[in-house]
């Protein structure tokens, strides 16, 4: 079980839990690497399919998951200086260093050869994409990643397209071409699993309550609730 357990950094055994038991589909803090492409302010002006704050909660809780459990991150910019501008500050918050950003020209990520040899370098095969747009930039590189034989999920709610439609037919051509969808609030659980995991409990919490949506408020309502009846609060 060692070798189990060790994809875990921080890890308090259950011996009630058998992680071999897991799916090899589901995604863990050793076995993938992360794209995040293009959110950039340019690209998000166009964005229909969604409200740009949920996007940018949805992106941000991408990066934070990521960040607490180490996951090797490649963000991409394209044009950022001349057209594009800069990063979501949500990414920013948790990969400050702009210097690693690799900035392209070409759309398709997959075209630039520092893109593909930064994956590769991870030796993961396990890749997960999101980015802006859903039907260009998102679509070109999960299609060509694809084919060079990765795993590829695409986190959707983290994409967005000009519009509802470009968004969805995205997606289903990548569907049907064998990519898998994922949301951004199931990666974080995804990844984190185990609850016994007690060294990332409550970071894991601190997350779901800053971007989980009414998840993250059940938290805090039920944390505060416990915290209130262990005072010895009363609103009778």
């Amino acid at each position: 079980m060692l070798e189990v357990n060790a994809q875990w950094k921080q890890y308090n055994p259950n011996p009630n839990n058998d992680p071999s038991n897991a799916s090899k589909e589901l995604l863990n803090p050793e076995n993938h690497v992360l794209l995040m492409i293009d959110h950039e302010s340019q690209m998000a002006f166009a964005v229909e399919s969604q409200p740009i704050e949920e996007l940018r909660n949805n992106t941000g809780l991408l990066a934070a998951a990521a960040t607490l459990y180490k996951v090797p991150t490649i963000v991409t910019t394209v044009a950022e200086k001349s057209f594009s501008g800069p990063v979501f500050p949500e990414i920013r918050e948790y990969f400050p260093n702009e210097k690693e950003y690799i900035d392209r020209t070409t759309m398709n990520s997959w075209e630039d050869k520092r893109v593909v040899t930064a994956v590769g370098k991870t030796g993961k095969k396990k890749l997960v994409i999101a980015g802006l747009w859903t039907e260009v930039c998102t679509l070109s590189a999960s299609l060509s990643a694809l084919e060079d034989g990765y795993e590829v999920y695409v986190v959707v709610d983290a994409c967005g397209g000009t519009s509802q439609e470009a968004h969805d037919m995205a997606l289903t051509r990548m569907f049907q071409a064998g990519v898998k969808p994922i949301t951004s609030l199931q990666y974080l659980l995804e990844i984190h699993r185990d609850w016994a995991r007690s060294e990332m409990y409550e970071p894991v919490l601190k997350i779901s309550k800053r971007y989980g949506g009414a998840y993250g408020l059940g938290i805090d309502y039920n944390k505060q609730l416990l915290e209130w009846n262990k005072n010895g609060v009363s609103s009778h």
